[in-house]
C-alpha cells in the first residue's frame, strides 16, 4: 500500500462543550441579539449538536476505513466508477456549506473496496473544514494509497454558500475540481470516457 499523509492537527486540544456552547452565545451577542431570548436559550446546544455532525470526519481515519479491501474480482480489469455521492462540507474561510457531489472512480490493479467505503471515504473528507480543491486531493490520495490502483479519479462538482449567499452573491455558479492519477492521468481517452458517464 502507498503512502497518505493526514494532515489533521493531532496535537490540538479540544474545548469543552460547556466552552463551545459559551462561544456560540457570544456570536449570537456579537450579531446583536440576546442568547436569553426564550427562542435562543437552546440555540448554543443545538449548534454545539449540529457541529458534531459537521465535523465527524476530524474523529475518523480514512486507513482504517480502507483496510479491508477484497482481491476476489474473478478477473475485473476495467474501471469502477461511483457517480453523483451527495456531498455536504464547510468552506474553511467562511464555515459556510459547500453542496454538491463528488464522483470517484479507479482502476484496480489487484484488489477493490466496498463500493460504500467510496462513499464514507468521501463522507470523512468533506465532514471537516475544507476547500473544495484540498478535498478532491485528499480523496484521491487516500484511495491511491490504501489500493494502490492502476489509477484514481475524482471529480466534485459543487456550490460554495459563501459565494452564493455572501460577497459576490451568485446563485447558481457551482465550482468543478478534478484530480487524476495513473493511467486517468496519463490517458486523456480515459478522461473523456468518465465525462461521458457523467
Amino acid at each position: 500500500m502507498g503512502k497518505y499523509q493526514d494532515n489533521t492537527p493531532a496535537s490540538l486540544t479540544r474545548p469543552s462543550r460547556e466552552q463551545a456552547e459559551e462561544a456560540v452565545r457570544t456570536l449570537i451577542r456579537w450579531a446583536g441579539d440576546d442568547p436569553l431570548r426564550e427562542g435562543l436559550l437552546d440555540t448554543p446546544a443545538r449548534v454545539t449538536r449540529a457541529y458534531e455532525e459537521f465535523f465527524a470526519g476530524y474523529a475518523q481515519s480514512p486507513q482504517d476505513l480502507l483496510q479491508a479491501t477484497f482481491e476476489e474480482v474473478s478477473g475485473y480489469q476495467d474501471m469502477v466508477l461511483l457517480r453523483d455521492i451527495r456531498l455536504e462540507s464547510h468552506c474553511e474561510h467562511h464555515i459556510v456549506p459547500i453542496i454538491g457531489k463528488a464522483h470517484v472512480a479507479y482502476m484496480p490493479s489487484s484488489r477493490v473496496v466496498g463500493i460504500s467505503k467510496l462513499v464514507r471515504l468521501v463522507e470523512v473528507f468533506a465532514k471537516r473544514l475544507q476547500t473544495q480543491e484540498t478535498l478532491t486531493a485528499q480523496i484521491a490520495q487516500a484511495l491511491d494509497a490504501a489500493l494502490a490502483p492502476r489509477g484514481v479519479a475524482v471529480l466534485i462538482d459543487a456550490a460554495h454558500q459563501c459565494m452564493t449567499t455572501r460577497g459576490v452573491k451568485q446563485p447558481g455558479v457551482s465550482t468543478v475540481t478534478s484530480q487524476f492519477s495513473g493511467v486517468f492521468a496519463a490517458d486523456v481517452a480515459l478522461q473523456e470516457r468518465i465525462w461521458r458517464l457523467l
